[in-house]
């Protein structure tokens, strides 16, 4: 009778968005409060569990050990790249079509806003070849074309051109164009005719959202600085990473969630650019349910202490609706 009761109690205290269970309902209180749950997260098409990221709900579905039944549901309706259900095989065959890309450029596409520019750089080595030096940049726009593409001349010597990776030659930078005219140019089409220092979140006027994998870096060896409210990195964004702490590459989120491959060779900064604009556009054309205007970084839901008692009360679904992401979710751009 008591272990009866006790099952009871810890399945009404099982959270609405992961499934955990709790024997007492102040430790599904705290869960919900450094969790940051929220309609943002990938969820599983068949058993409507919330995970962390997009690389968790992989492995919820087509990983090695996969829940059972929503595996079985998957291999037959499910689309493996970006990890929906549908509701005949039809469907799924309909839908993958339009879902996977090829390396060609699509046509551009109706509703995009045009707020967005891509970059990517290709380093050469510097000292004793492990210096990285930006050797060449491109930026590109959300329909794909070339805004700004150049070699750029080191500001120290190069050592190492890393030809089979970057196809870079000494005679391609020898009358290049000099770092600092690149870092206008750059600047002066990131701002679009705003001042830098003006700039607020969600109210950037003209300046253009910065769109990349692995932005820090890229903008250090540019010497160029940006907000960070203003930047998309792949690299970064919760739903595309590995773990928490851990980043997926650009070329294993080209071949998972977009269905094509990069980096097959010599590498273009191009093709790169593409690469993340595409993944930009997937992830901001997400539909949820309802909207949040969270992701500042500090703690957005509503679980204050003088509420504990109140949220005790409550049933894992209201926990739920109170929460929010603990990041800025890239659909609210749209």
């Amino acid at each position: 009778m008591d272990s009866r009761r006790e099952s009871s109690e810890t399945l009404r205290n099982k959270c609405a968005a992961c499934y955990r269970q709790y024997n007492r309902m102040d430790h599904l209180v705290e869960h919900m409060k450094v969790n940051y749950h929220s309609v943002h997260e990938p969820r599983c098409g068949v058993c409507g569990k919330h995970c962390r990221s997009l690389e968790s709900l992989r492995e919820h579905l087509i990983g090695p050990l996969p829940k059972v039944e929503c595996a079985r549901v998957f291999a037959v309706r499910g689309c493996s790249i970006c990890l929906n259900i549908f509701d005949s095989t039809a469907t799924v065959r309909y839908h993958r079509a339009a879902c996977q890309y090829t390396r060609a450029a699509p046509m551009p596409r109706g509703g995009i806003t045009g707020r967005a520019v891509a970059l990517a750089c290709k380093m050469v080595g510097g000292s004793d070849g492990s210096v990285d030096l930006c050797a060449r940049v491109c930026l590109i726009g959300e329909d794909e074309n070339i805004i700004f593409q150049t070699y750029i001349k080191p500001a120290a010597p190069v050592t190492n051109y890393r030809y089979e990776v970057t196809g870079i030659r000494p005679e391609y930078l020898r009358d290049a164009m000099p770092l600092k005219v690149a870092q206008r140019r750059i600047q002066e089409i990131l701002c679009n005719g705003e001042s830098l220092w003006k700039l607020r979140p969600r109210s950037y006027g003209r300046a253009k959202i910065l769109v990349g994998h692995g932005l820090d870096h890229d903008l250090e060896r540019l010497g160029l600085e940006y907000p960070a409210f203003m930047i998309r990195d792949t690299a970064k964004y919760p739903p595309l990473m590995k773990t928490s702490k851990l980043s997926n590459s650009l070329k294993y989120l080209t071949q998972a969630y977009l269905g094509y491959d990069i980096q097959t060779g010599i590498q273009d900064p191009y093709e790169n650019c593409v690469a993340a604009m595409r993944l930009y556009i997937r992830m901001r054309s997400q539909a949820h349910p309802r909207d949040y205007n969270s992701g500042s970084g500090e703690a957005q839901n509503n679980y204050p202490a003088w509420r504990q008692r109140e949220l005790e009360r409550m049933s894992p679904e209201e926990l739920l609706a109170l929460s929010a992401s603990d990041y800025y979710c890239w659909c609210l751009d749209y």
